[in-house]
């Protein structure tokens, strides 16, 4: 039976989807009173005028559960098995959707919660697609994935918190505190939840290379197959250092690079940079 891997638009993956044979499930953006699917009729650059001109965010909506039973439907009825990856079932609806779909195709659709977004979603897509072309079987990816989803590193650093304080993850004074003094803290992703980590003080280059750095600390073993760089339109300068330290640090068979689509970045606005990547035990 053949294996078709889906995956929401969250994972970020870019020309990667398409390359390794991962069709997108598009969440929607809207702006005002008119909706755009992510990554196919939007672009970051909406979101920042939007907002520019606006002063608010975007909203986003999961797809409907009969979004994903036509996705779905148009695999099982082939005779063929369905791997999805969602976006963190804390983070959104998409899976309680996905997986309410998946009961109309009993035994030819699982839906696997990814504890994360972005890239960090997207590596267990990628990981799932890895081993389905070594000939792995339905369950044993996702038995395998299910396993690894906890010990994905799901984190970044944003530029400023003028969109996480428009979405309600920190109030004004911090917001303000923090780019008066060019305080750039770590988010990332613990139990399917963003939390706040470390605080770095400067340019964005040296927030990005002290960040590195203490991934460096934190997982002197992980995954070497690969790595993302994933940011939100950031300035060359600051995806140059990210570039550098990783190669130097490192030993990733690949490191590839993605722009965030239009709902994470709705979120965390320009000029935010993670590394993600996949560590052992």
């Amino acid at each position: 039976m053949k294996i078709q891997i889906t995956a929401d638009s969250t994972c970020d993956l870019g020309v990667n989807a398409a390359a390794r044979g991962i069709e997108i499930v598009p969440l929607t953006v809207i702006l005002g009173d008119r909706s755009y699917l992510d990554g196919k009729d939007i672009v970051p650059q909406d979101i920042f005028n939007y907002v520019e001109r606006t002063g608010e965010l975007p909203k986003t909506a999961a797809p409907s559960i009969g979004d994903y039973e036509e996705v779905f439907r148009s695999y099982a009825d082939s005779d063929t098995t369905v791997l999805h990856f969602s976006i963190s079932s804390k983070a959104s609806s998409s899976h309680e959707h996905a997986a309410e779909a998946a009961k109309a195709f009993p035994g030819k659709v699982f839906v696997i919660d990814s504890l994360g977004l972005s890239t960090g979603q997207g590596l267990l897509a990628m990981k799932a697609a890895d081993l389905r072309d070594e000939g792995k079987s339905a369950e044993e990816i996702v038995s395998a994935v299910k396993t690894l989803a906890t010990r994905v590193n799901t984190s970044f650093v944003p530029d400023r918190l003028d969109y996480l304080y428009k979405g309600g993850r920190c109030s004004r004074l911090t917001m303000y505190g923090a780019n008066l003094l060019k305080i750039h803290p770590l988010i990332r992703m613990r139990e399917g939840q963003l939390i706040p980590g470390a605080k770095y003080r400067g340019s964005m280059e040296k927030c990005i290379a002290a960040y590195i750095g203490d991934l460096v600390k934190e997982y002197p073993k992980y995954d070497r197959t690969r790595c993302f760089i994933t940011h939100s339109h950031a300035d060359e300068s600051v995806i140059d250092v990210a570039r550098k330290l990783v190669r130097e640090n490192f030993d990733f068979e690949e490191t590839l690079e993605t722009v965030a689509g239009s709902v994470i970045t709705g979120h965390c606005g320009r000029n935010t940079l993670g590394v993600l990547f996949i560590a052992e035990e």
